[in-house]
């Protein structure tokens, strides 16, 4: 594909975008390798301004080094301006956990809008192409996935834009050889440790030699279902209107009830297990039942569904000093240096004791309830999860988001008023305790 005819159909594919951009800057994310170096010379092509952004994850030794170094190189040749971070990506791994790719993945993107609002960018602008969209295809397909996974990236995904969405990587090679632009090279690109590189290196060479219209055939399979999906889409928002409170005959009257409920929730993290399990509960009329998602609950009452988010609550974590009173969010008193200890003295829900060991501890809070949250209940064999605890106390919904938990280096001490851990038990005639009454008033 010729220079011009590349420029064009990237103008073509991506009208709405510019329009939206206007005169405004674009972030394009720059690592120096082609994909990424050809979309910052067609974005500058096009005549848009454009503020580079460069990560260095050091997880190459001196090619991390060269990689930057290219990149300052070219864009202090074309007078962009560039700015570049370094990362400490086993540290990440250490506090948040998950893969290499996926800490860098995180790492880049939430960077990525840092810099896009520090810069006054309109978007942030990647280098992902249709053979890059293929792979998505049969990685998703591989692994089982539904309608969305097979119909690939958007080209416009919050802030983030894929302006070469439509264009082959060979288009994007003959584009940076006709104007003479090199390019770096990423050494892990060859190897076939992960499972996009063998797909990349292995499976579709061999699918194209075989099926030469392969990629082709797959863009407008993916293209088809593109289309399908937004036409689900308008005719699930048709027949549930209201996504918090559906009612029950509007379920009951269709033969793929739980597959027209997971296509209407599915964004609350909903999943199709959940809406086969709530759909069933709603025919059965078990009403009570309840389905989480990590920012929703679902529950089954006995003519609907009603849909609510987990109350905000559950974030906050408020660090507590055990040498003194505590006072807010709610009011604890703190005694030390008393009388020989007797559980005389404890309830264990109102008013309970611990080691003064606790003391060392290098992070004590108070926080709410989270979905998985277990306790080692006092006088009990084993750990318990919070949320049975709150079954056996017969607690509500409000109730079970209005209580307080005591965490000590990630160890649940306390659920205020309620139970205590066995976690820094105090000794019978012991004097070396701290005593902590919970103040209900």
């Amino acid at each position: 594909m010729e220079k011009e005819e590349l420029l064009q159909r990237v103008k073509t594919d991506n009208n709405d975008q510019l329009r939206t951009i206007g005169a405004m800057p674009v972030l394009v994310a720059l690592s120096g390798g082609a994909d990424s170096v050809a979309l910052l010379r067609i974005l500058l092509d096009m005549g848009c301004q454009c503020h580079a952004a460069h990560c260095n994850f050091n997880l190459r030794g001196e090619e991390s080094n060269r990689d930057e170094q290219f990149v300052r190189g070219l864009c202090l040749k074309l007078h962009v301006p560039l700015t570049v971070k370094s990362f400490d990506v086993p540290a990440y791994q250490l506090h948040h956990g998950g893969s290499v790719e996926m800490a860098c993945r995180d790492l880049r993107y939430a960077w990525f809008e840092e810099e896009r609002l520090a810069q006054g960018c309109a978007l942030i602008a990647v280098a992902h192409h249709a053979d890059d969209q293929i792979e998505t295809f049969y990685l998703n397909l591989m692994r089982g996935t539904g309608l969305r996974g097979l119909t690939g990236m958007k080209r416009l995904n919050g802030n983030v834009w894929r302006p070469l969405l439509g264009v082959i990587r060979n288009d994007l090679l003959d584009y940076l050889a006709g104007i003479g632009q090199n390019f770096v090279t990423d050494s892990t690109n060859a190897q076939n440790d992960f499972r996009r590189n063998r797909l990349r290196n292995i499976v579709l060479p061999v699918m194209r030699q075989q099926f030469p219209h392969a990629s082709e055939r797959t863009l407008g399979t993916m293209s088809n279902l593109s289309d399908d999906l937004d036409l689900i889409t308008a005719v699930v928002m048709q027949l549930l209107p209201d996504e918090r409170h559906i009612e029950r005959d509007l379920l009951a009257s269709h033969p793929q009830a739980s597959t027209l409920l997971y296509h209407r929730i599915r964004h609350l993290g909903f999943n199709r297990d959940q809406c086969r399990q709530a759909t069933a509960a709603l025919s059965g009329n078990h009403s009570g039942r309840q389905f989480h998602a990590q920012s929703h609950v679902m529950h089954i009452n006995r003519q609907s569904i009603d849909i609510e988010q987990v109350h905000e609550q559950e974030d906050i974590e408020i660090p507590i000093d055990l040498q003194g009173h505590i006072s807010s969010p709610v009011n604890i008193q703190v005694s030390s240096n008393n009388a020989p200890f007797s559980p005389k003295m404890c309830d264990g829900k109102r008013k309970v004791a611990f080691n003064t060991s606790l003391l060392q501890c290098q992070r004590i809070i108070l926080r709410h309830w989270r979905r998985g949250d277990r306790i080692k209940p006092f006088g009990l064999k084993g750990s318990k999860l919070v949320s049975d605890v709150f079954a056996d106390l017969k607690l509500d919904q409000q109730a079970k988001r209005d209580i307080w938990i005591m965490e000590a280096d990630g160890e649940i001490l306390w659920i205020l008023g309620y139970r205590a851990a066995t976690h820094y038990s105090v000794d019978n005639e012991s004097q070396d305790y701290l005593l902590l009454t919970l103040d209900t008033h």
